[in-house]
């Protein structure tokens, strides 16, 4: 097998002209297919199959272009890039999605081969962000930074990147599939929901292996992923997972659309006979020509080396005096910042869910500033969250108040990452056609009906998730509290869910009861809250105080007595 190894670009595969020419070539390609479709020599229906290979939706209003973004990895002169795709060819923003990729929603076709262009000169591309093939792999926002980090899981994203891009034998599987991979036992990119999710660790020698969970998955039928393999060593990963896709292609259900991922499969064909399966496909393709070479991880790691940190002591006289001088920089930074393995560093989260905004949705403009800020402050990089955020990964304990400062000037400051306001929903039947109900309305009333910082912070950690339909993109099946648009006769209305979680030790939710009309969805919401707020216990979380109370007294709240 051949991996290109990476030259270093602030923790981002930079791309060499075999890349280039590749993406030139199909950029050729495509505007050809465009041409066709628009002088009519190609319908609808031929040309579908042939958009959705380039990331290209028909939505309700629009066409949506879904643009790829491995494993939510930025740098500087890329996100400017898409400011201008944003400004020039959309209406002057794009939205952030649940895959770490970006959504640009109002797309004309004649001018998606010139975007497609722009795109392959700052070496991006939209392609496997559609179809059943091998999606974007997903991993930790915090990956290379977080101190509890054990391997940096991004060397393996990128990996799994170059292995499964155009990989002629999953170019057309049952269903798509979809890859998370973390470095951390906690979890941060809820690996347990995806079809692999890849837990990096190491063994007592130091050798670097992975725990594989496979049949993870929301949708229609919602399932945690089941652990197959508590290790395979590094040099095996590629084959294990060679051996994985095999068997699906070979027995995943292609009858049946509802049927036909891999969760299926496993959950209800049977764990054990899934692993046996994959097990004598590992063992027969196992060897030389599936090895995964130490030369060529060493090659890829050098491209995720450590930035060039300055050595500073671990406490900041500078950052310290800020939050007692002004309690704003306090409020956010207490939410905001996040510990760094590096002294004197933090991480800081971008909150991309200003109250009363769209959840994910940047400006052009912001764009432009979250990259002169990256330059600034973050080694030129940008990371993506899967819960629709930004992250600067690498910045000075002393600039973050200068860096508060400048978010809060372009609109970027609000102070809610990871409260109650810091929600999950996916674009709705606003924009999509395949949504039963909107969600960014009932997403900003939720938002305004918290919007109280301090009642927020007493709240705490309580993650609100919606999805516009069954099919879960704004992963309602992991809030703490979960919201469903579902059609009723030709009703809007929105069904509750609690309890899930999406880390490691994770939980599906539960359906409190009936479905709800829009008019009385937000104050359920608000009921679960007081509710909790009411018989919670010292130091407990929604979760804990839902695990040792039951799901009984939220049911009676918003239905009465049975």
């Amino acid at each position: 097998m051949t991996y290109l190894a990476p030259k270093r670009h602030a923790g981002v595969y930079r791309y060499d002209e075999i890349d280039r020419q590749f993406l030139n070539e199909r950029v050729a390609e495509y505007r050809g297919q465009v041409a066709r479709r628009l002088s009519g020599a190609l319908t609808e229906d031929e040309f579908k199959p042939l958009r959705l290979m380039n990331g290209l939706y028909l939505q309700l209003h629009a066409y949506m272009l879904r643009i790829a973004i491995p494993y939510g990895a930025l740098a500087t002169h890329q996100l400017r890039g898409l400011a201008r795709i944003g400004r020039r060819w959309d209406k002057g923003y794009g939205h952030f999605t649940t895959r770490q990729n970006l959504q640009f929603h109002w797309i004309r076709l004649e001018d998606t081969p010139e975007i497609m262009a722009e795109l392959a000169a700052i070496d991006m591309h939209a392609i496997q962000t559609s179809g059943n093939c091998i999606r974007n792999v997903t991993t930790d926002q915090f990956a290379g930074a977080a101190p509890d980090e054990v391997v940096d899981p991004r060397v393996y994203a990128e990996i799994l990147r170059q292995w499964s891009t155009i990989h002629p034998e999953f170019t057309y599987l049952p269903r798509k599939f979809k890859i998370a991979i973390t470095g951390s036992a906690n979890d941060r990119a809820a690996i347990r929901v995806h079809d692999v999710g890849l837990l990096a660790k190491r063994n007592e020698a130091g050798e670097i292996g992975f725990a594989v969970y496979v049949g993870g998955g929301l949708g229609r039928t919602p399932y945690l992923g089941v652990k197959v393999s508590d290790w395979v060593g590094e040099q095996d990963l590629i084959a294990y997972l060679e051996a994985i896709l095999r068997v699906y292609n070979q027995f995943g259900r292609r009858d049946n659309l509802y049927k036909a991922r891999i969760k299926i499969l496993v959950h209800q064909g049977g764990k054990q006979k899934f692993i046996d399966n994959v097990e004598a496909e590992f063992a027969r393709i196992r060897g030389p020509k599936y090895r995964l070479d130490p030369a060529i991880v060493e090659a890829i790691e050098r491209n995720f080396a450590p930035p060039p940190f300055e050595e500073l002591p671990p406490y900041s006289e500078a950052f310290d005096r800020a939050k007692r001088e002004d309690a704003a920089f306090a409020v956010w930074a207490r939410n905001s910042v996040r510990d760094h393995r590096a002294p004197g560093y933090a991480s800081v989260t971008i909150s991309l869910k200003p109250i009363g905004g769209v959840t994910g949705d940047i400006t052009s403009d912001q764009m432009d500033t979250v990259a002169d800020l990256a330059d600034r402050y973050s080694f030129g990089e940008v990371r993506v969250t899967h819960e629709q955020n930004l992250v600067l990964a690498h910045v000075r304990q002393d600039d973050l108040f200068d860096l508060w400062k400048a978010l809060d000037a372009a609109g970027l400051g609000t102070p809610n990452a990871g409260l109650i306001t810091d929600l999950i929903t996916c674009p709705g039947l606003d924009y999509c056609s395949l949504a039963n109900a909107r969600s960014i309305p009932i997403g900003q009333e939720i938002q305004k009906r918290f919007a109280d910082q301090q009642r927020q912070q007493d709240i705490g950690d309580l993650k609100i998730k919606m999805s516009g339909c069954i099919n879960a993109c704004g992963h309602h099946h992991l809030g703490a509290i979960g919201i469903l648009g579902v059609d009723k006769k030709g009703e809007e209305f929105y069904q509750i869910t609690l309890g899930g979680n999406a880390e490691l030790d994770g939980a599906i939710g539960d359906i409190v009861g009936a479905a709800l009309p829009p008019d009385e969805a937000v104050d359920a919401v608000e009921s679960i809250v007081d509710l909790y707020l009411e018989r919670r216990q010292p130091g407990e979380r929604f979760l804990d105080t839902l695990a040792r109370i039951g799901m009984g007294p939220f049911k009676e709240k918003l239905y009465g007595a049975a």
